[in-house]
């Protein structure tokens, strides 16, 4: 295949995934987004949330699987 073609195939995998996803979102587990490292700060109207723990964890699983797919 050429550049061109094999790039069209990953982008369009890619936003397959993400499709996936979106649609798949609110049967996702509801302790993903409250895991420990997870910066919650709420003050009257002003709240401020950072997913770390939620981030490192999809960091892991993602670095794996490409890990896994690469060999």
């Amino acid at each position: 295949m050429t550049g061109l073609g094999q790039t069209l195939i990953r982008a369009g995998i890619i936003l397959l995934v993400v499709g996936l996803l979106v649609s798949y979102a609110p049967k996702l587990p509801t302790w993903l987004g409250r895991l420990p490292g997870d910066i919650s700060f709420k003050h009257g109207s002003f709240s401020f949330y950072v997913p770390l723990g939620t981030c490192l964890l999809l960091s892991a699983l993602f670095s794996l699987l490409m890990w896994i797919l690469r060999k």
